[in-house]
């Protein structure tokens, strides 16, 4: 898996959040991956980085 530099990536939080924070997590978009981390800890976040289709799975799953 390629490794990204992550320091200026666009993250954003799911639509459900309650805007403050907590118990949400966050995406940002690259070419071969979706990196996901924990939107309290924010830039200090370890990041878990899923293939894209992996992630396109797991959210069909969830609907």
């Amino acid at each position: 898996m390629h490794e990204y530099d992550l320091s200026n990536a666009h993250w954003r939080s799911s639509s459900y959040s309650n805007g403050d924070g907590g118990n949400c997590v966050e995406v940002a978009d690259t070419p071969d991956l979706v990196p996901v981390r924990d939107s309290k800890l924010g830039a200090d976040s370890p990041v878990l980085r899923f293939p894209t289709d992996t992630w396109t799975h797991f959210l069909g799953l969830l609907k």
